[in-house]
């Protein structure tokens, strides 16, 4: 199967979900939109849309993270946390038995942010890092999204 893409404006600026296999397997910052969209880019770029205008708190697609098992392992435990709450990057650690740092380095090679949520992910006194476009301040305006994050924010 080909890769398929598509973008969708948001309030973070242009996010592109790009698609192989039938599988979401990227979220970039930026358009890199490419041909009509698959039925599985079609669907992903609906649920961004409603997620960013507040009627979306749960995402339903078909991802793909092609990466080591420790970084999906790392994913599947970001997919857990649900809307509006977070975790630390020291809750993570110890749920996987790895040091927080090894955390807050997967949580930065998350390859779909936004869909994986990476951003509800904290250091434990602080807000962490985020590596999407903006940085930190995109990672507090989906926080203030899904009035998450406390008094960090």
């Amino acid at each position: 199967m080909t890769m398929a893409s598509g973008c969708l404006d948001t309030p973070l600026g242009p996010l592109s979900v790009i698609s192989e296999t039938g599988r979401i397997e990227r979220l970039r910052w930026g358009d890199f939109s490419a041909g009509p969209p698959t039925p599985e880019i079609a669907a992903a770029l609906d649920q961004l849309a409603a997620y960013f205008a507040g009627d979306l708190r749960e995402f339903d697609l078909p991802l793909h993270v092609e990466a080591s098992p420790f970084q999906q392992a790392v994913c599947t435990a970001m997919l857990a946390i649900p809307f509006g709450e977070t975790r630390t990057y020291g809750d993570l650690a110890h749920d996987l038995n790895v040091p927080a740092q090894a955390i807050g380095g997967a949580c930065g090679g998350n390859p779909i942010p936004v869909i994986i949520p990476c951003h509800r992910v904290l250091g434990a006194h602080s807000l962490g890092g985020y590596s999407g476009d903006g940085g930190v301040e995109t990672k507090v305006w989906l926080l203030k999204h899904e009035g998450a994050g406390g008094l960090l924010i």
